[in-house]
């Protein structure tokens, strides 16, 4: 199995080296987005290095103590970005982690503190807060979900539906929110989707059978699951599986009653051990209603692609001298 595709045996993951490559890279990105030349206002008033024509008012040497809060109640997610933003900089702040990554956090508490030049913090605290505003938006936009289906067996899964260049973050988020991921890209598992199905029945000269056998002499180890969209594509997923060992059928767009007549007609079928997942038309009002049909997996593309983002701001609390040196 590949590292993402059996979520139930999927062990826990944190921040990993496959995050902090891509983290680099987008704090690289960010960086220069925002400061292609420099911040024209803090580095006139609080610049490292003052020309001789930064005059009275600029003010050189001075270190501040701030702090990231979060103005509403959320899951925090983004500690180690916020680490690695500020080893870019190389700026000599220290960053204070108040939170665990994953824990819930009340409206007014600090998550992070930072105590260094008061230039390099104000130079990226855009930066900073887009990138905890986001991973703890999708945190605990999973978390609301993941809260839904306490005390069932289904778990929640996201999907590949991501930001553009974001998607470790972005699941590395719904981990943190408590949700599983789904597989990472197109070369970590198999999905036969309707597309497929689609194309080759129009072409008409094979069955189920015969792309299932293709796909798993192609891969033999990898996660094989197959989408069907009605009862009849359903069973005749279910009637080939014990020779092309499908690992999953995912239930696009069935309703609740549909969802429970799929787990009983599998139940039915002696030895069958396929996993059933439900996606499509899925909201936190029929979430819990999904998973007491007794499917394993609920996969849901609006952990990413819908996630609102946490209100977190950035407060100071002391100036102080930085020391020079010798």
């Amino acid at each position: 199995m590949t590292r993402s595709s059996n979520p139930q045996h999927q062990p826990e993951r944190g921040w990993a080296r496959q995050e902090a490559r891509e983290a680099a890279a987008l704090i690289e990105r960010a960086l220069l987005e925002d400061l292609p030349a420099g911040d024209l206002t803090t580095d006139s008033l609080f610049g490292d290095r003052l020309e001789a024509s930064s005059g009275p008012a600029a003010l050189s040497g001075l270190g501040i103590v701030a702090r990231c809060v979060a103005r509403q109640a959320g899951c925090f997610c983004g500690s180690p970005i916020a680490e690695a933003l500020f080893e870019k900089v190389d700026g000599g702040v220290e960053v204070s982690v108040r939170v665990g990554e994953g824990g819930m956090v009340s409206g007014g508490e600090v998550l992070l503190e930072l105590s260094g030049p008061a230039a390099v913090i104000l130079r990226v605290e855009r930066v900073l807060l887009n990138f905890l505003q986001r991973l703890c938006g999708i945190s605990s936009w999973t978390a609301r979900w993941v809260a839904e289906l306490d005390g069932l067996d289904a778990i929640l899964l996201d999907t590949r539906k991501t930001t553009p260049g974001w998607r470790r973050l972005e699941k590395y988020a719904v981990r943190m929110g408590g949700g599983t991921n789904h597989r990472f890209d197109l070369s970590d598992a198999i999905m036969l989707k309707d597309n497929h199905s689609w194309i080759l029945r129009k072409v008409g000269e094979s069955s189920l059978g015969d792309w299932l056998a293709t796909l798993r002499k192609g891969s033999p180890e990898a996660f094989l699951q197959v989408e069907v969209d009605s009862r009849e594509e359903f069973i005749e997923a279910l009637d080939v599986d014990a020779e092309n060992k499908i690992d999953s059928i995912l239930l696009d767009n069935f309703s609740t009653d549909e969802l429970a007549w799929a787990v009983e007609e599998r139940r039915s079928r002696a030895g069958c051990r396929l996993l059933l997942e439900a996606s499509g038309g899925i909201d936190l009002e029929n979430v819990r209603r999904i998973a007491e049909t007794g499917v394993e997996r609920i996969s849901v593309g609006a952990l990413t692609h819908s996630a609102p983002a946490l209100d977190v701001s950035l407060e100071l609390s002391e100036v102080f001298e930085l020391e020079q040196e010798k």
